[in-house]
């Protein structure tokens, strides 16, 4: 059984997703695989420790603070690829940004930058697993399921300078 949750957020409605006591999902409205792993089997819970928690979180980081996750317990489903990515997103430091291929060379000499998009684009817990925060080479700003606009909003609001950055053309490859 997943317990769902909802908060109001700068970039709109953010729904929370907790299993066992820990945070599974935060989505943004409109984002894409919104939701995606809950069953049939939810149930609206809104003031579940790890809800009140997390939005005291949400709070924070949409109050300009930098809140770090080891207050949170997360659990993440997916692969263990996935979890190998996860893992290196939450190390970026608030207000910074590497590439895809900067990830990839982490996991191995020979993983493709493609197959890292994959595995951020999947991240179910954004903001807080900040996928945000990882560019394409050159700096495009490409792969965040939420919408480019809220990357850019994102990256804005952590201060980062994003005047050299751009939007690649439909079709462009990380």
């Amino acid at each position: 059984m997943y317990h769902t949750s909802h908060y109001s957020s700068p970039l709109g409605q953010i729904t929370l997703a907790s299993q066992h006591n820990k945070l599974v999902g935060v989505w943004i409205e409109g984002q894409k695989y919104f939701g995606q792993m809950l069953s049939a089997q939810k149930e609206e819970a809104p003031n579940l420790a790890i809800f009140n928690q997390t939005k005291k979180w949400l709070d924070d980081y949409f109050a300009g603070k930098k809140p770090t996750i080891t207050k949170l317990a997360l659990a993440p489903q997916g692969s263990e690829f996935r979890h190998k990515v996860w893992d290196i997103l939450v190390q970026i430091p608030y207000g910074k940004v590497i590439t895809y291929g900067d990830i990839a060379k982490q996991i191995s000499a020979n993983m493709s930058s493609q197959a890292v998009g994959g595995a951020v684009g999947h991240n179910p817990l954004s903001i807080i697993i900040p996928c945000h925060r990882v560019v394409g080479t050159n700096g495009n700003l490409t792969g965040y399921a939420g919408g480019i606009d809220k990357k850019v909003w994102l990256l804005e609001h952590e201060q980062v300078d994003i005047k050299d950055f751009f939007v690649p053309k439909k079709g462009t490859a990380i």
